[in-house]
Formats: C-alpha cells, structure tokens, sequence
C-alpha cells in the first residue's frame, strides 16, 4: 500500500491545489468526490447487492457526501488495508463498522461516533462453550485486523485462526477447525441466520462505538463530516438508515 512514495507525495501535492474550498491540506483526495475506504464483507454494514455496495455505512456514507456536495465513490478493499488507505491519501474517509480504538487513534482521527456495537462469540449448538470466559485455551476464528482480532490476542491459551473475511472463519467453525468465532453482532447475526446449527452467546464479548476514520491532518474534513453527522443524527435520518437494515436483519 505504500509503494511510489514519491508518486504520492506529488499526488499529495496536487490535492492541496484542487481539494474543496482550496484548503492547504486538500479535504479530499479527487476533486468533487468523498472516497470511502470499506470492506464489503460486514453485513448489515457494508456488503455487495449484485455488483454495488450497499448498507449502513454505504447510505450514511452517501448522505454525508451529498451533504457537503460530494459524489460519493466506494473502494473495496481487505479490511487491514482501510487505515493504510486513508493515511496514505488513497481514500478520503474508512467506514467499515470501524471500532475506535486507542490503537487506531494513534494513525487516523475518528469523528463523531455514529452507532454502537458489540463482538459477540459465535458457537456450534451444543458447544461446551457457554460464555466469553470459555474461551480459554479455545481456538478461536476472527476477521484479520478486526477489534475481535485484537481483543481476543488477550485470552490466555487461545489460539487465534485469522481470516481475511468473517464468513471464512464462520466455514471454520462448520467444519470444526476453530471452536468458536468472535466477531460484530450484527454481521454475527446475518451468519448464524444463514447457517443451521450455529449460536450467538447471550453475553457480549464488548461493547464498542463506530466512528468514521479520516486523515490526521485533514482536520477540515473531519469537522464538516461531524457537522453533516449531527444534522443526520436531528433530522432522524441516520437512525431511518440503520433501523432499515438492523430490522430487516431481524426478521
């Protein structure tokens, strides 16, 4: 992800000419566009409908960029690689169900938090595994780069199988290479719907917040995504985009 440097950095420089408002850091990478870094692999987040990206991250994504008059353009990509991408100048924001986290924190800046989620173990029926405290010397499956990946680098003995997506180490667990899965609940519950003979523990492994993650030094973009953020957050507008795709889950 960080090979031409040096035709980066004049990339870079042609940003600061063109971005919006004529900004000296640039506000966006492409002139007239908000690219979003994802991982189209997260059910309800972000996941494909034929060939286009749709869900939670992808309209409210959409309602901010037409908020600050921007075409929105979605670029997949493995989830690992969404930071690097948005440090890098390659994408304007990541929004892929992105946790914040003091880790990250030290690479992006977040915005405001714009919904709130849980990790959740994902367990075989009949599994002898009864709450995240079994997890002990257990094998675990999570999604590469994830908060479940991070967390459950913490549990003492376990061995952690990691995936590049969460319906890899969900195949995992049918097939009985890893014991359980930790991953986000609402993509857990999309897995254990389409798969018979798995189950969502009832206790959370944690509780977390989702922000938009933007460039350090793209201070400017950050505040106006906060600010089209808030006008969502008043109008009902953002809880209309989640409860379309959390209640359709649900049922």
């Amino acid at each position: 992800m960080k090979k031409l440097v040096s035709l980066m950095l004049i990339g870079a420089m042609a940003v600061s000419l063109v971005g919006c408002g004529g900004s000296k850091k640039g506000e966006t990478v492409q002139e007239g566009k908000l690219i979003m870094a994802t991982n189209a692999e997260f059910p309800p987040y972000e996941f494909y409908e034929g060939d286009k990206v749709v869900g939670i991250d992808a309209e409210i994504s959409a309602a901010i960029a037409e908020k600050l008059g921007l075409e929105l353009q979605i670029e997949d990509m493995a989830f690992d690689a969404i930071v690097t991408s948005v440090t890098s100048g390659k994408a304007d924001i990541g929004a892929a169900g992105m946790t914040v986290t003091e880790d990250r924190k030290k690479n992006v800046a977040f915005t405001d938090t714009y919904a709130t989620a849980s990790q959740v173990v994902i367990v075989k029926e009949g599994s002898d595994i009864k709450t995240p405290d079994d997890l002990t010397g257990k094998t675990i499956g999570v999604q590469l780069g994830t908060t479940g990946d991070i967390y459950c680098g913490d549990i003492e003995g376990a061995t952690i199988e990691r995936y590049n997506k969460g319906f890899e180490a969900v195949q995992s667990l049918q097939t009985d290479k890893v014991e359980a899965v930790v991953i986000d609940e609402q993509p857990a519950k999309v897995f254990v719907e389409q798969n018979e003979g798995l189950q969502i523990l009832p206790d959370k492994f944690t509780e977390e917040e989702y922000a938009i993650a933007v460039n350090k030094e793209n201070t400017a973009l950050v505040e106006k995504i906060n600010t089209a953020l808030a006008e969502l957050k008043e109008s009902g507008e953002l809880d209309k985009i989640v409860d379309k795709y959390i209640s359709a889950d649900a049922e």
